[in-house]
This record gives C-alpha cells, structure tokens and sequence, in this order.
C-alpha cells in the first residue's frame, strides 16, 4: 500500500514537474579544495515543498514507466545545467532501460546538439545491477556515446551484480566503489583488502577510482594514503538543490 502511495505521489510530482537535481561535489583525493565534478541526485518536491530523496521511491518504480520518464527529467534539468553554467561538470544517473527509450535518447541527443561542450562536461553513470540487465546494448551506446566525448561512471562497483567477462568491454571512465566497502574503512581489515582489489581492477582499466559515501577523516585519510582518485561524500558536501554555482551566477547578474 505504501508502494503505491509513493508512486502516486511521484506520478503527480512528474506530472507537474516538481522535479529538481540535488549536485553533490566529487573531489579530488590528493586536494579536496578541487572539484573534480558533481553528481546531480532526482529529487521529488512534494505539494508541501519538502525535499523527497530518490531511495524513498526509486526502487517502487524503477521497473515502471514512470522510472523512464524520471530519467528523462533528470537528464533534461542536467543538460539544461551544463549549458546554462559552461564551468560545471556533471554526472547524471540513468537506467539502462532507458537507453532504448526513445524520449530519453531525443532529450540526450537535443541536448548534445545544443552546445558542443556539452557532451565533454557529461557523465552518464548507471548501476551495476542496471548494467548487467542488458550488457550488449549497454556496451553498444557507450562505444557510441564516448566517441561524442561523453563519459561513463559505474556506480556500486563491487555490489555483486557485475560479471567480469563482460567488464573488459565496458570501458568506463569512471568506477564508484560501493558504499559498503568504505564504511569504516580505517579500521576494517576486510573492506580495507575488497577495496584495493577494486582499485587495483581499476588502475589496470585505467579507469578514475571514486569512493562513495565517505563520512569520517579517518576514512578519507585512509583512502587518500591507498591511492584512492576521488571522494564522495558527506564530509566533503551534501547534495544541495542551490548549488554555490547558482548563488554566483546571481551575484554577476545583479
């Protein structure tokens, strides 16, 4: 019953685009005073102006239609970003169900075509689980896309769902170790040893290692120590939905 609550209250929200990008800043590990570039999170606004985050409703719709048209929004507002703010650099959370949704790949391609430097200032970042559902058509649009200079993020590297064999023809740019390997990760032997062997797969890919999730110093000092590329995190920022590149567009304006 609840399930269907939230997808009604989300079905409304999409309805009346209610709909707005949280930007989380990914860091540089080695100066966190670096922005390497942000994750833009969907985020519901409900009636009453309340911020509602995408796990609260994600995984009752993903299957559903409606999760298509969340992705449409969510690259529609994030394209819209790059173009209006050519200093951003965003990645942007798909399904891989939506690679053959036709409004999805009419936004992608409306919004490529807008501004050249669009394509080199987005990353398009899909789960492993989401991932395996279709590897073939995933590896295909990414050949595809990455040619245009838009690159690729994994998230949840390490959750369980990748298989290795198609992993050497993914080719994506960026691996984000799952969450569960880095908590507590300055003092858990186990996940200190999962984690480098994430990175070492990683390095060998030649692909940008991020860690998500990273709360503490502790755990960041670890992970820079480690050789980490990038941190992800609480402790560098939370997802805002007024990003300090709005404030300072406003601050010219006036």
């Amino acid at each position: 019953m609840r399930d269907g609550q939230v997808i009604a209250m989300v079905r409304q929200a999409v309805a009346e685009k209610r709909m707005r990008l949280a930007y989380q800043p990914v860091v540089m590990a080695a100066d966190p005073s670096r922005i390497a570039y942000h994750e833009g999170l969907i985020r519901v606004i409900d009636p009453n102006g309340r911020v509602i985050p995408a796990r609260d409703f994600m995984g009752a719709i993903e299957t559903d239609e409606l999760g298509r048209q969340i992705d449409c929004l969510a690259l529609d507002i994030g394209l819209t970003t790059l173009a209006r703010f050519p200093e951003v650099r965003l990645s942007v959370n798909m399904s891989a169900r939506s690679v053959g949704y036709p409004r999805w790949m009419k936004t992608l391609r409306k919004g490529l075509a807008a501004d050249d430097t669009v394509g080199e200032r987005l990353i398009l970042e899909i789960t492993e689980s989401s991932a395996m559902l279709v590897p073939e058509l995933v590896i295909a649009f990414m050949d595809e896309l990455q040619l245009e200079g838009v690159a690729f993020a994994l998230d949840d590297f390490g959750a369980g769902q990748t298989a290795f064999r198609h992993f050497r023809d993914f080719l994506f740019d960026v691996i984000k170790i799952d969450a569960q390997f880095i908590r507590n990760i300055d003092r858990d032997p186990d996940n200190q040893a999962l984690t480098r062997a994430l990175m070492s797969i990683g390095a060998h890919f030649d692909m940008l290692t991020v860690a998500e999730a990273v709360e503490t110093v502790a755990e960041a000092q670890w992970l820079q120590a480690a050789g980490i590329g990038c941190l992800q995190g609480y402790l560098f920022g939370a997802p805002t939905v007024r990003p300090a590149w709005v404030e300072q567009h406003k601050k010219r304006a006036g």
